[in-house]
């Protein structure tokens, strides 16, 4: 567990600008359609529960059903670029909900002024169509992976148009 005073927590993102800005590492929280809060945290998020425990394929984290976490890092050698690692949904999830958190992560994105999204979709129900539909396009094609870039480069997204 993260030691309280590590942790801080943003849901007004206008009075929390410059915090946003400086710190690295994080979590965005959406709830019933909206984003909810920015959990900013002292470290990455580095491994995962089914990443060490096999689980079924239609797993989902315990907890509030509705809720949608994005983990994102941003890396210290590349701190043009934030890096989603991590997606957690528990049961009964929405698209809604799920969506908001992806603009909230854009959003995050225009804050800091990072050049490009990355991710690495270790999940197959992440089909490549849905992430083409949000803007993600494929990046250094492997063997064993898949990895997408969202671009921005000074041009980001409004709310309206995600």
């Amino acid at each position: 567990m993260i030691a309280r005073w590590l942790a801080t927590t943003v849901t007004d993102w206008d009075a929390g600008g410059e915090l946003l800005r400086r710190r690295r590492y994080g979590v965005i929280e959406a709830s019933g359609g909206q984003a909810v809060a920015v959990h900013l945290r002292p470290w990455p998020k580095l491994l995962s529960w089914p990443e060490v425990w096999p689980v079924r394929r239609g797993y989902h984290a315990r907890g509030v059903a509705d809720r949608c976490l994005l983990y994102f890092n941003q890396p210290r050698r590349h701190p043009n670029f934030l890096a989603l690692r991590y997606v957690v949904s528990t049961q009964g999830t929405q698209y809604a909900t799920f969506r908001a958190a992806l603009v909230a992560l854009d959003r995050l994105a225009e804050v800091k002024g990072s050049d490009a999204l990355l991710c690495d979709a270790a999940n197959s129900r992440l089909s490549d169509r849905l992430l083409r539909r949000f803007g993600w396009e494929p990046h250094a094609p492997a063997r064993w992976r898949r990895n997408f870039i969202k671009r921005f480069y000074g041009t980001y997204p409004t709310a309206a148009s995600t």
